[in-house]
Protein backbone atom coordinates (compact mmCIF):
# COMPACT_ATOMS: atom_id res chain seq x y z
CA UNK A 1 0.00 0.00 0.00
CA UNK A 2 1.60 3.54 -1.07
CA UNK A 3 0.11 7.13 -2.37
CA UNK A 4 1.39 9.83 -3.49
CA UNK A 5 3.13 10.55 -6.65
CA UNK A 6 4.71 8.26 -9.06
CA UNK A 7 7.82 8.54 -7.51
CA UNK A 8 6.30 7.37 -4.52
CA UNK A 9 4.44 4.49 -6.77
CA UNK A 10 7.28 3.39 -9.30
CA UNK A 11 9.82 1.55 -7.13
CA UNK A 12 7.17 -0.89 -5.81
CA UNK A 13 6.14 -1.83 -9.00
CA UNK A 14 9.91 -3.33 -9.26
CA UNK A 15 9.92 -4.90 -6.06
CA UNK A 16 6.10 -6.32 -6.61
CA UNK A 17 7.64 -7.81 -9.80
CA UNK A 18 10.26 -9.68 -8.03
CA UNK A 19 8.83 -10.88 -5.07
CA UNK A 20 5.79 -12.40 -7.66
CA UNK A 21 8.87 -13.88 -8.97
CA UNK A 22 9.84 -15.45 -5.92
CA UNK A 23 6.76 -17.07 -5.61
CA UNK A 24 4.57 -14.40 -3.95
CA UNK A 25 1.05 -13.34 -5.08
CA UNK A 26 1.47 -9.64 -4.95
CA UNK A 27 -1.54 -6.82 -5.19
CA UNK A 28 -0.57 -3.17 -5.21
CA UNK A 29 -2.98 -0.49 -3.50
CA UNK A 30 -2.30 2.93 -4.59
CA UNK A 31 -4.01 5.57 -6.73
CA UNK A 32 -5.78 4.35 -10.04
CA UNK A 33 -3.88 6.55 -12.20
CA UNK A 34 -0.53 4.33 -11.73
CA UNK A 35 -2.35 1.44 -13.03
CA UNK A 36 -0.81 1.31 -16.30
CA UNK A 37 2.79 1.33 -13.97
CA UNK A 38 2.38 -2.25 -13.48
CA UNK A 39 1.42 -3.88 -17.08
CA UNK A 40 3.26 -7.32 -17.55
CA UNK A 41 4.75 -7.36 -13.91
CA UNK A 42 2.79 -10.08 -12.58
CA UNK A 43 1.58 -7.87 -10.08
CA UNK A 44 -2.16 -6.75 -9.36
CA UNK A 45 -3.56 -3.87 -8.82
CA UNK A 46 -6.72 -2.28 -6.72
CA UNK A 47 -7.21 1.01 -7.15
CA UNK A 48 -7.77 3.61 -4.28
CA UNK A 49 -9.38 7.33 -4.51
CA UNK A 50 -7.31 10.50 -5.38
CA UNK A 51 -5.39 12.00 -7.90
CA UNK A 52 -2.35 13.64 -6.50
CA UNK A 53 -1.58 14.63 -10.18
CA UNK A 54 -5.07 17.16 -9.89
CA UNK A 55 -4.50 17.77 -6.27
CA UNK A 56 -0.62 19.30 -7.16
CA UNK A 57 -2.01 21.32 -9.88
CA UNK A 58 -4.70 23.09 -7.77
CA UNK A 59 -4.95 25.70 -6.63
CA UNK A 60 -4.26 24.16 -2.74
CA UNK A 61 -1.38 22.39 -4.71
CA UNK A 62 0.36 25.12 -6.28
CA UNK A 63 -0.02 26.81 -3.13
CA UNK A 64 3.17 24.88 -1.79
CA UNK A 65 5.74 26.88 -4.18
CA UNK A 66 4.74 30.27 -2.33
CA UNK A 67 6.08 28.18 1.22
CA UNK A 68 9.34 29.24 1.40
CA UNK A 69 10.21 26.84 4.49
CA UNK A 70 10.48 23.58 4.45
CA UNK A 71 8.15 23.48 7.17
CA UNK A 72 5.29 25.25 6.12
CA UNK A 73 5.16 23.19 2.81
CA UNK A 74 4.90 20.20 5.28
CA UNK A 75 2.11 21.92 7.13
CA UNK A 76 0.78 22.81 3.23
CA UNK A 77 1.13 19.13 2.53
CA UNK A 78 -0.37 17.79 5.62
CA UNK A 79 -3.38 19.96 4.95
CA UNK A 80 -3.81 18.61 1.31
CA UNK A 81 -3.61 14.43 2.67
CA UNK A 82 -5.90 14.74 4.98
CA UNK A 83 -8.40 15.54 3.02
CA UNK A 84 -7.36 12.69 0.67
CA UNK A 85 -6.82 9.56 3.84
CA UNK A 86 -10.48 9.08 4.86
CA UNK A 87 -11.45 8.44 1.51
CA UNK A 88 -8.62 5.79 1.10
CA UNK A 89 -9.73 3.72 3.98
CA UNK A 90 -12.34 1.94 2.89
CA UNK A 91 -9.77 0.44 0.29
CA UNK A 92 -6.97 0.27 2.20
CA UNK A 93 -9.26 -2.01 4.89
CA UNK A 94 -11.02 -4.35 2.07
CA UNK A 95 -7.71 -4.94 0.64
CA UNK A 96 -6.25 -5.94 3.59
CA UNK A 97 -8.83 -8.11 4.62
CA UNK A 98 -7.65 -10.02 1.34
CA UNK A 99 -4.01 -10.11 2.50
CA UNK A 100 -1.65 -12.75 4.56
CA UNK A 101 0.94 -9.87 5.21
CA UNK A 102 0.83 -5.78 4.57
CA UNK A 103 3.74 -3.78 2.95
CA UNK A 104 3.51 0.12 4.00
CA UNK A 105 5.19 1.99 2.15
CA UNK A 106 5.96 5.62 4.01
CA UNK A 107 3.12 7.99 2.96
CA UNK A 108 0.44 5.38 4.40
CA UNK A 109 2.61 3.78 6.97
CA UNK A 110 0.20 4.95 10.15
CA UNK A 111 -2.52 4.02 8.64
CA UNK A 112 -1.79 0.80 6.94
CA UNK A 113 -0.31 -0.37 10.01
CA UNK A 114 -3.02 0.78 11.95
CA UNK A 115 -5.15 -1.23 9.88
CA UNK A 116 -3.10 -4.42 9.70
CA UNK A 117 -2.89 -4.67 13.59
CA UNK A 118 -6.85 -4.18 13.37
CA UNK A 119 -7.12 -6.92 11.21
CA UNK A 120 -4.55 -9.36 13.01
CA UNK A 121 -2.79 -9.11 10.10
CA UNK A 122 1.34 -8.94 9.90
CA UNK A 123 3.07 -6.09 8.39
CA UNK A 124 6.04 -4.50 7.55
CA UNK A 125 7.34 -0.66 5.97
CA UNK A 126 8.71 -0.08 3.04
CA UNK A 127 9.90 3.39 3.17
CA UNK A 128 11.81 4.95 0.30
CA UNK A 129 13.36 8.06 2.47
CA UNK A 130 14.62 7.73 5.83
CA UNK A 131 11.86 9.33 7.77
CA UNK A 132 12.67 8.19 11.28
CA UNK A 133 14.76 10.55 13.50
CA UNK A 134 18.19 10.69 13.52
CA UNK A 135 21.04 13.06 14.90
CA UNK A 136 23.06 12.31 12.18
CA UNK A 137 21.11 14.34 9.91
CA UNK A 138 17.82 16.78 9.56
CA UNK A 139 15.09 15.61 8.52
CA UNK A 140 14.70 14.76 4.47
CA UNK A 141 11.47 16.74 4.61
CA UNK A 142 12.79 19.45 6.06
CA UNK A 143 16.00 20.63 4.00
CA UNK A 144 19.48 19.95 4.25
CA UNK A 145 20.47 22.31 7.26
CA UNK A 146 21.35 20.63 10.12
CA UNK A 147 19.95 21.39 13.39
CA UNK A 148 22.62 20.10 15.18
CA UNK A 149 22.63 16.54 16.45
CA UNK A 150 19.85 17.23 19.26
CA UNK A 151 17.83 19.14 17.00
CA UNK A 152 17.86 16.80 14.24
CA UNK A 153 16.57 14.11 16.05
CA UNK A 154 13.60 15.92 18.05
CA UNK A 155 12.95 17.24 13.52
CA UNK A 156 12.15 13.94 12.68
CA UNK A 157 9.93 13.26 15.47
CA UNK A 158 8.32 16.12 14.60
CA UNK A 159 7.65 15.33 11.22
CA UNK A 160 6.43 11.78 12.27
CA UNK A 161 4.04 12.92 14.72
CA UNK A 162 2.90 15.52 11.29
CA UNK A 163 2.29 12.44 9.39
CA UNK A 164 0.24 10.75 12.05
CA UNK A 165 -1.69 14.25 12.07
CA UNK A 166 -2.73 12.80 8.53
CA UNK A 167 -4.60 10.00 9.28
CA UNK A 168 -6.00 10.95 12.71
CA UNK A 169 -9.48 11.48 10.82
CA UNK A 170 -9.04 8.21 8.88
CA UNK A 171 -7.93 6.44 11.65
CA UNK A 172 -11.55 7.28 14.13
CA UNK A 173 -13.14 5.82 11.11
CA UNK A 174 -11.31 2.44 11.43
CA UNK A 175 -13.35 1.99 14.73
CA UNK A 176 -16.56 3.75 14.15
CA UNK A 177 -17.12 2.06 10.68
CA UNK A 178 -15.41 -1.08 10.10
CA UNK A 179 -15.02 -2.00 13.64
CA UNK A 180 -11.73 -2.13 13.84
CA UNK A 181 -10.23 -2.11 17.59
CA UNK A 182 -7.66 1.00 17.10
CA UNK A 183 -6.54 3.47 19.61
CA UNK A 184 -4.69 7.15 18.64
CA UNK A 185 -1.80 7.05 16.27
CA UNK A 186 1.13 8.24 18.15
CA UNK A 187 0.48 5.54 20.82
CA UNK A 188 0.33 2.78 18.46
CA UNK A 189 3.20 4.62 17.17
CA UNK A 190 5.11 4.56 20.31
CA UNK A 191 4.28 1.00 20.43
CA UNK A 192 5.46 -0.22 16.94
CA UNK A 193 8.66 1.70 17.81
CA UNK A 194 9.15 -0.35 21.16
CA UNK A 195 8.60 -3.84 19.94
CA UNK A 196 10.93 -2.91 16.33
CA UNK A 197 8.37 -2.81 13.71
CA UNK A 198 10.44 -4.00 11.12
CA UNK A 199 11.32 -1.20 8.01
CA UNK A 200 13.23 -1.79 5.41
CA UNK A 201 14.43 1.16 3.04
CA UNK A 202 14.60 0.88 -0.65
CA UNK A 203 18.07 3.35 -1.28
CA UNK A 204 21.65 1.92 -0.94
CA UNK A 205 24.04 2.52 1.82
CA UNK A 206 26.35 3.87 -1.02
CA UNK A 207 23.88 6.44 -1.10
CA UNK A 208 22.74 7.35 2.63
CA UNK A 209 24.80 5.17 5.11
CA UNK A 210 21.99 3.91 8.01
CA UNK A 211 22.14 6.22 10.94
CA UNK A 212 24.37 4.48 14.11
CA UNK A 213 21.42 5.61 16.29
CA UNK A 214 18.84 4.03 14.33
CA UNK A 215 16.97 1.06 16.28
CA UNK A 216 17.60 -2.59 15.60
CA UNK A 217 14.65 -3.55 13.20
CA UNK A 218 15.44 -0.35 10.70
CA UNK A 219 17.43 -1.53 7.49
CA UNK A 220 18.70 -0.37 4.32
CA UNK A 221 18.34 -2.89 1.70
CA UNK A 222 18.94 -1.11 -1.46
CA UNK A 223 17.20 0.14 -4.41
CA UNK A 224 13.98 -1.23 -5.72
CA UNK A 225 14.18 -0.10 -9.73
CA UNK A 226 10.47 0.04 -11.17
CA UNK A 227 9.55 -2.34 -13.51
CA UNK A 228 9.38 -1.31 -16.93
CA UNK A 229 6.87 -1.57 -18.81
CA UNK A 230 8.87 -1.58 -22.37
CA UNK A 231 11.76 -2.28 -23.29
CA UNK A 232 12.38 -0.04 -26.13
CA UNK A 233 12.49 3.67 -26.73
CA UNK A 234 10.24 5.50 -29.09
CA UNK A 235 11.50 5.09 -32.69
CA UNK A 236 11.25 9.39 -32.52
CA UNK A 237 13.69 9.60 -29.81
CA UNK A 238 15.90 6.81 -31.13
CA UNK A 239 16.34 8.66 -34.18
CA UNK A 240 17.37 12.20 -32.12
CA UNK A 241 19.71 10.44 -30.38
CA UNK A 242 21.15 9.07 -33.13
CA UNK A 243 21.55 12.34 -34.92
CA UNK A 244 24.64 13.92 -32.89
CA UNK A 245 26.41 14.00 -29.64
CA UNK A 246 24.46 12.72 -26.18
CA UNK A 247 22.40 15.03 -25.46
CA UNK A 248 21.58 16.00 -21.60
CA UNK A 249 18.25 14.98 -19.97
CA UNK A 250 16.18 18.06 -18.32
CA UNK A 251 12.98 16.62 -16.38
CA UNK A 252 10.82 17.95 -13.00
CA UNK A 253 8.86 13.97 -12.89
CA UNK A 254 5.92 14.67 -11.11
CA UNK A 255 7.20 17.96 -9.67
CA UNK A 256 4.95 21.13 -10.74
CA UNK A 257 5.98 24.29 -11.52
CA UNK A 258 4.65 27.24 -10.99
CA UNK A 259 4.92 28.95 -14.41
CA UNK A 260 5.90 26.25 -16.85
CA UNK A 261 6.52 28.63 -20.19
CA UNK A 262 9.20 30.71 -18.09
CA UNK A 263 11.10 27.25 -16.69
CA UNK A 264 11.19 25.85 -20.14
CA UNK A 265 12.96 29.11 -21.67
CA UNK A 266 15.35 28.96 -19.09
CA UNK A 267 16.17 25.34 -19.62
CA UNK A 268 16.37 26.40 -23.23
CA UNK A 269 18.72 28.95 -22.92
CA UNK A 270 20.67 27.31 -20.47
CA UNK A 271 21.30 23.94 -22.81
CA UNK A 272 22.19 26.92 -25.66
CA UNK A 273 24.76 28.53 -23.32
CA UNK A 274 26.63 25.45 -23.14
CA UNK A 275 26.58 24.32 -26.40
CA UNK A 276 24.54 21.26 -25.74
CA UNK A 277 21.71 19.45 -27.05
CA UNK A 278 18.29 18.28 -24.71
CA UNK A 279 16.27 15.61 -24.11
CA UNK A 280 13.12 17.53 -22.10
CA UNK A 281 10.41 15.54 -20.58
CA UNK A 282 7.18 17.25 -20.15
CA UNK A 283 6.54 15.37 -16.72
CA UNK A 284 3.60 16.50 -14.30
CA UNK A 285 5.25 20.05 -14.62
CA UNK A 286 4.48 20.69 -18.61
CA UNK A 287 7.67 21.42 -19.97
CA UNK A 288 8.53 21.77 -23.85
CA UNK A 289 11.37 22.51 -25.99
CA UNK A 290 9.00 22.82 -29.48
CA UNK A 291 10.53 24.19 -32.20
CA UNK A 292 14.43 23.63 -31.39
CA UNK A 293 15.98 21.51 -33.72
CA UNK A 294 18.97 20.15 -31.59
CA UNK A 295 16.50 19.54 -28.74
CA UNK A 296 13.61 16.96 -28.76
CA UNK A 297 10.28 17.24 -25.99
CA UNK A 298 9.23 13.63 -24.99
CA UNK A 299 6.51 11.64 -22.58
CA UNK A 300 7.21 9.22 -20.04
CA UNK A 301 9.99 6.88 -20.63
CA UNK A 302 11.85 4.38 -19.28
CA UNK A 303 14.85 5.73 -17.26
CA UNK A 304 16.99 2.55 -17.00
CA UNK A 305 17.37 3.19 -20.99
CA UNK A 306 17.14 6.95 -21.65
CA UNK A 307 19.91 8.06 -18.79
CA UNK A 308 23.01 5.16 -19.76
CA UNK A 309 22.93 7.18 -23.02
CA UNK A 310 22.88 10.83 -21.41
CA UNK A 311 25.31 13.47 -21.04
CA UNK A 312 23.89 14.27 -17.79
CA UNK A 313 20.87 14.40 -16.27
CA UNK A 314 19.49 17.35 -14.63
CA UNK A 315 16.61 15.96 -12.37
CA UNK A 316 13.96 17.28 -9.95
CA UNK A 317 16.11 15.28 -6.95
CA UNK A 318 12.86 13.11 -5.86
CA UNK A 319 14.06 9.65 -4.44
CA UNK A 320 13.83 7.41 -7.56
CA UNK A 321 14.85 9.93 -10.18
CA UNK A 322 17.89 10.48 -7.87
CA UNK A 323 18.72 6.71 -8.28
CA UNK A 324 17.91 6.58 -11.55
CA UNK A 325 20.56 8.98 -12.07
CA UNK A 326 23.02 7.15 -10.13
CA UNK A 327 22.07 3.29 -11.38
CA UNK A 328 22.84 4.82 -15.27
CA UNK A 329 26.73 6.07 -14.04
CA UNK A 330 25.78 9.96 -15.49
CA UNK A 331 26.68 12.56 -13.98
CA UNK A 332 23.80 15.00 -12.73
CA UNK A 333 22.92 19.19 -11.52
CA UNK A 334 19.79 18.11 -9.36
CA UNK A 335 16.96 21.16 -9.06
CA UNK A 336 15.27 20.32 -6.16
CA UNK A 337 11.31 21.69 -5.98
CA UNK A 338 9.82 20.54 -2.35
CA UNK A 339 10.37 18.05 0.58
CA UNK A 340 12.92 15.36 0.51
CA UNK A 341 14.64 16.54 -2.69
CA UNK A 342 16.27 18.81 -0.94
CA UNK A 343 18.06 15.80 0.83
CA UNK A 344 19.22 13.94 -2.00
CA UNK A 345 20.39 16.76 -4.32
CA UNK A 346 22.71 17.45 -1.16
CA UNK A 347 23.82 13.22 -1.02
CA UNK A 348 24.16 13.91 -4.55
CA UNK A 349 27.08 16.82 -4.70
CA UNK A 350 28.43 15.07 -1.38
CA UNK A 351 28.86 11.70 -3.28
CA UNK A 352 30.58 14.12 -6.33
CA UNK A 353 27.99 12.92 -8.94
CA UNK A 354 26.87 16.69 -9.24
CA UNK A 355 28.68 19.58 -9.23
CA UNK A 356 26.37 21.54 -7.72
CA UNK A 357 22.47 22.00 -6.20
CA UNK A 358 19.85 24.35 -8.65
CA UNK A 359 17.12 24.57 -6.63
CA UNK A 360 13.88 25.48 -9.07
CA UNK A 361 12.77 28.71 -7.23
CA UNK A 362 16.84 29.28 -8.27
CA UNK A 363 17.14 28.26 -11.77
CA UNK A 364 18.21 30.96 -14.88
CA UNK A 365 19.98 29.99 -17.44
CA UNK A 366 23.16 31.41 -16.02
CA UNK A 367 22.83 28.97 -13.04
CA UNK A 368 21.71 25.58 -15.20
CA UNK A 369 24.04 26.53 -18.22
CA UNK A 370 26.94 27.00 -15.81
CA UNK A 371 26.75 23.56 -13.56
CA UNK A 372 26.41 21.51 -16.67
CA UNK A 373 29.10 22.72 -18.39
CA UNK A 374 30.75 21.84 -15.45
CA UNK A 375 29.33 18.53 -14.80
CA UNK A 376 29.77 17.61 -18.86
CA UNK A 377 33.45 18.81 -18.93
CA UNK A 378 34.75 17.96 -16.09
CA UNK A 379 35.66 14.11 -16.01
CA UNK A 380 35.78 13.77 -11.83
CA UNK A 381 31.82 13.62 -12.27
CA UNK A 382 31.31 11.12 -14.91
CA UNK A 383 34.09 8.79 -12.88
CA UNK A 384 32.74 8.75 -10.24
CA UNK A 385 29.25 8.25 -11.27
CA UNK A 386 30.19 5.16 -12.89
CA UNK A 387 32.19 4.13 -9.79
CA UNK A 388 29.02 4.05 -7.51
CA UNK A 389 26.36 2.47 -10.74
CA UNK A 390 29.20 -0.05 -10.76
CA UNK A 391 29.01 -0.64 -7.10
CA UNK A 392 24.74 -0.42 -6.92
CA UNK A 393 24.85 -3.34 -10.13
CA UNK A 394 25.94 -5.95 -7.09
CA UNK A 395 23.35 -5.02 -5.03
CA UNK A 396 19.62 -6.89 -4.29
CA UNK A 397 17.17 -4.75 -2.37
CA UNK A 398 14.43 -7.19 -3.78
CA UNK A 399 16.41 -10.43 -2.26
CA UNK A 400 16.14 -8.42 1.02
CA UNK A 401 12.74 -7.90 1.67
CA UNK A 402 11.96 -11.77 -0.30
CA UNK A 403 14.12 -13.44 2.77
CA UNK A 404 12.06 -11.19 5.36
CA UNK A 405 8.97 -12.43 3.90
CA UNK A 406 9.80 -16.22 3.94
CA UNK A 407 11.27 -15.65 7.20
CA UNK A 408 7.64 -13.80 9.20
CA UNK A 409 5.65 -16.82 6.83
CA UNK A 410 7.75 -19.36 9.39
CA UNK A 411 6.90 -17.88 12.29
Amino acid sequence: MTAGSRGDVAPYTGLGAGLVRAGHEVTLVTHGLFEPLVAGSGVRFRAVPGDPKAELHSARGRGLHRSRTGAVKLLRAVALARRIAPEMTPAMVREAGEADVVLAGGPVAPLAHAIAQGLDRPSMGLFLQPLHGTSAFPPPMLGTRSLGPLGNRIGGDAVTAAVDHVFTRAARSLAAEHGLPVGRLPAARRARERQGWPVWHGFSELVVPRPRDWRPGLEVCGYWWPHETTGELPAELVGFLDSGPAPVYVGLGSATAPDPGRVSARIVGALRAAGLRGVIQRGWAGLSAAGQDDMITIGDVPHSLLFPRMAAVVHHAGAGTTGAALRAGVPCVPVPVQFDAHFWASRLVELGTAPRVVPLRRLDSAALGSALRQAVTDPSYGERARDIARRLAAEDGVARVAAALERAGRH
